[in-house]
Order: C-alpha cells, then structure tokens, then sequence
C-alpha cells in the first residue's frame, strides 16, 4: 500500500514538472518577436539587427525569384548574409505565423565594440598634439 501511494506521488510529481517545463518553453518562445521570412516586407526586414534598406530589398528580392522559403537557413542564400549575420538574425526568424516584431532590434556589441577604437585614436592624437604645440618629437 505504501509503495503504490509513494509511485503515486512521484508521478504526480513528474507530472507537474513536466507541465512546468513545457509552459516555460512555451513563454519563452512566444516571448521573441519573429519576421516571417516567407511574407515580410523590405520594410520589416529593416528592423533586425545589422539589416539596412539594401539588404532587406535583395532578402525580398531572393524570394520573389526563388519562391518562399522552406527552411530559415535559406536565407543565408541571399548575398551578404553569412554565417555569422545569420547567428544574429536566427532568434528572429521565421517561417510561418504573423510578424510580431515592431521595432528595430540593437545590434549594439555584436560587433565587438568601438570603444577599443575610441580610446586607442586619443592615445595615438595626444602625441601628436604634444609635437605639434613643442614644436618638436620626444
């Protein structure tokens, strides 16, 4: 008796986690807002990270062309996206369903960051100011 009641409990256990972790799946994926790839326009194209107006009108173009897509991996058919564009774009994508995404995506750090940048042109000018107000090089 005791056994029966402690499997049974267990599996109810089991039962709640799993309902849990499907839920969490759910949320989490709705949660993204997606492109359909297969009827966006140039337009939504823009609006992922790191798609400007030229790129969002040969993705269109490509479909037209080719017919719509059947895998979101087909996208990287279409000149200038690799595979590294297509790993950002890739939580954006998809194939069926309504778009949801309304505003630009940040590409902001996906390209390692300009601040490098920033600070190693003040060291480089400093010098060179230094020159040009002694009059001569150190």
């Amino acid at each position: 008796m005791k056994s029966r009641i402690l499997r049974t409990s267990i599996l109810a256990g089991l039962a709640v986690l799993w309902a849990l972790a499907s839920r969490a799946d759910s949320v989490e994926t709705s949660s993204v807002p997606k492109i359909n790839i297969n009827q966006a326009s140039a337009a939504q194209f823009t609006l992922l990270p790191r798609v400007g107006s030229k790129q969002a009108e040969r993705i269109v173009e490509y479909r037209k062309t080719h017919g719509q897509f059947s895998q979101i991996e087909e996208i990287m058919e279409v000149k200038g996206v690799g595979e590294k564009l297509f790993g950002q774009l890739k939580p954006y994508l998809a194939l069926s369903g309504p778009t949801t995404l309304a505003a630009k995506v940040s590409s902001k750090g996906t390209r390692g960051g300009s601040s490098g940048k920033k600070s190693a042109a003040k060291s480089v000018s400093k010098p060179a100011a230094q020159t040009a107000s002694t009059g001569h090089a150190r």
